[in-house]
């Protein structure tokens, strides 16, 4: 079928065929939006990851909340790369909220790109994994890559663009509405972001969690939900995730664990 495979691509066709026995492992290899430019270095890693990808390859604004180990924030970079590789878009825009969404750097040492950097390295490390150190310092040099807190948002229209917001429950309602009506004609946005890990203050509405609740019926919105099944870290990631979220539904009960015998 010409479809190189790689050491990993057996574990993921097991994973495949263990969430849906009659799906088409030919099929979940070979139709890829990513194209031959990135085909051999990105692929998805199972079912959802598949449906996220093509969802995001036939809309316009994307959605996609689930925990961390799930490759919402990578696919999407991965996306945005083959996009700007295939001359689909003119440049990429990579935003995220930078210290819990108030955005207070001032404490931190060195100028602005020194303070905010720490906070955008996931998006410069998911670049250089997919592009390349080289070819993505060049692209951020001539201003095709931009990597920025949101608070740089402000103001823009961005067209032909992909644009990307990461770590978006950390998004206040105002900056969330800000986002996406950046959006302008010949772009696509992906907004990913985990609900549980909501970093506001107390008090403050989390603009991700807003938006699923008050986007989701509209025409050309989509929304992709992860769950702990489709981490595709290590697999205690799974089980860890998953003992937390059972602690968060007892305190929301008020139903104490009982204490360790230990």
């Amino acid at each position: 079928m010409g479809y190189p495979l790689k050491g990993s691509d057996v574990a993921t066709a097991i994973r495949v065929l263990k969430e849906n026995p009659a799906a088409s492992i030919v099929e979940f290899f070979t139709e890829s939006p990513f194209g031959p430019s990135l085909r051999s270095v990105v692929s998805a890693r199972n079912n959802k990851q598949r449906l996220y990808v093509q969802t995001i390859d036939r809309g316009d604004l994307v959605f996609a909340i689930g925990p961390a180990g799930t490759g919402k924030t990578y696919l999407a970079v991965a996306m945005a790369a083959a996009a700007l590789l295939d001359k689909k878009v003119k440049r990429i825009v990579l935003a995220r909220p930078a210290v819990e969404a108030g955005e207070r750097l001032g404490f931190l040492p060195g100028d602005m790109v020194e303070k905010i950097n720490p906070y955008l390295r996931p998006l410069y490390d998911a670049l250089y994994d997919i592009l390349g150190y080289e070819r993505t310092a060049k692209l951020l040099e001539r201003g095709v890559i931009e990597i920025a807190p949101i608070a740089f948002m402000r103001g823009r229209t961005l067209n032909d663009a992909f644009i990307i917001l990461d770590e978006a429950q950390n998004t206040t309602s105002e900056q969330m509405k800000m986002f996406l009506t950046r959006i302008g004609f010949g772009s696509k946005a992906v907004v990913t972001g985990d609900i549980t890990q909501v970093d506001l203050p107390q008090g403050k509405t989390s603009g991700l969690r807003e938006a699923h609740q008050i986007l989701s019926r509209i025409e050309g919105i989509r929304f992709v939900i992860f769950d702990e099944r489709d981490v595709v870290r290590h697999p205690l990631v799974q089980s860890i995730i998953s003992a937390y979220d059972a602690l968060d539904k007892e305190r929301e009960s008020g139903v104490a664990r009982p204490a360790s015998g230990r």
